[in-house]
């Protein structure tokens, strides 16, 4: 596993140096020429039916074993132990997770979507995995699916086809989700998760399929970190309300990071040209800030309340918890500014964005985080 993470990090490292090439030294106009594809939408085979009864088509999911990228489990830095603060019992109720993996379809020329038989996005999400998904390893089981992903420049564009792209990734996550519920019974509570791609995933399942059904009432808590919602024109959209304290469920947790003084024009701007979920534009409004230190909406936690950080080392050889490494506060326009900038190697985006570290910043809070809720959402039920 330890080589696994080495791998992750490598992955990152050279996703992150072409985006700073491609974001620092070309124009925008530029980066979309290398990142959007030229070529009309091509409509790929739909799916069989029954195609995720196949355990081929997850990455992780019940009965996987040890190479589940999701059950990776990072030890605590030597000499270090974590601060519980009341909120570090690993014993949780049953519960099962459906967590969408983010984007690892980046190909300079490639099509509007990936294909399920293209080994670097395949290598790569495995990869992206074990230290996105592996916060939620204390639940019964995790469900992470393979889907045909829009590719990355399909988040840069208003062309139609980008959209096209994107109904069409959902259109895989919709049949696996219905998989997933079906799976896992009608009773037991469900977590929803993803990161970036996977969480703008996960909200469209929450508006589209959740809402208004039995569903909505089995859902422990919504994970959508790398995505902006805007608390004026997308959260009253959605059949859930923000997480306000740290103990809520039915909920929805979202933030984007950023190093004190980071320049966000670049999300900012593409958030501000984007309709909202209620069809209206989004304007310079203020993005959903959940605080992954407190759990609670907005606020500020210092360094000392960050129960483990994880981070490679020097040798990139594997990952560790390091308790007290970062603070975080929701600033005025709803980004998570999480102090100077950290050491964590070279997969920082331009403007001191820490989009890829959304999850790694705040790992061991988050797995606290998400075993308080759902001991709460028992009791409740109880």
């Amino acid at each position: 596993m330890a080589r696994k993470f080495l791998y992750l990090v490598a992955i990152v490292i050279a996703l992150a140096i072409a985006a700073t090439i491609a974001l620092s030294i070309w124009s925008r106009e530029a980066t979309q020429i290398a990142l959007v594809p030229r070529g009309e939408f091509v409509e790929q085979p739909p799916l069989a039916d029954n195609a995720y009864q196949d355990p081929g088509m997850w990455y992780s999911r019940p009965g996987i074993g040890t190479s589940d990228p999701a059950r990776y489990q990072p030890a605590m830095a030597a000499g270090t132990k974590p601060s519980s603060g009341g909120r570090s019992d690993p014993r949780a109720p049953s519960f099962a997770v459906f967590f969408v993996p983010p984007t690892s379809y980046i190909k300079v020329g490639g099509g509007w979507n990936a294909a399920l038989d293209d080994p670097a996005t395949e290598n790569r999400a495995r990869l992206f995995l074990s230290g996105l998904a592996s916060p939620f390893n204390r639940a019964d089981e995790i469900w992470a699916p393979r889907y045909r992903q829009a590719a990355a420049g399909a988040f840069l564009t208003d062309k139609p086809e980008a959209q096209q792209a994107i109904d069409a990734a959902y259109g895989d996550i919709l049949q696996a989700f219905r998989f997933f519920i079906d799976s896992v019974g009608p009773d037991r509570p469900i977590v929803l998760a993803g990161h970036s791609q996977g969480s703008g995933h996960v909200l469209r399942l929450l508006r589209e399929e959740i809402a208004g059904t039995p569903i909505v009432g089995r859902v422990v808590a919504v994970y959508a970190p790398g995505w902006p919602i805007s608390v004026e024109h997308d959260l009253p959209a959605l059949p859930l309300p923000a997480c306000a304290e740290p103990d809520e469920t039915g909920c929805v947790l979202a933030w984007s990071s950023f190093a004190e003084g980071g320049d966000p024009s670049m999300i900012m701007e593409r958030y501000t040209a984007t309709p909202g979920f209620d069809g209206l534009s989004r304007g310079d409004g203020p993005i959903l800030c959940v605080n992954p230190l407190t759990g609670s909406m907005g606020g500020s936690a210092p360094a000392s309340a960050n129960r483990g950080t994880l981070v490679p080392d020097g040798a990139l050889t594997r990952g560790e918890l390091v308790p007290g490494a970062v603070p975080a506060r929701c600033g005025p326009n709803g980004l998570l500014y999480i102090g100077e900038p950290p050491a964590m190697g070279e997969g920082v985006l331009p403007g001191d964005n820490y989009h890829v570290y959304d999850i790694p910043l705040f790992w061991k809070n988050l797995q606290d985080d998400v075993t308080v809720r759902v001991k709460a959402w028992t009791a409740n039920r109880s």
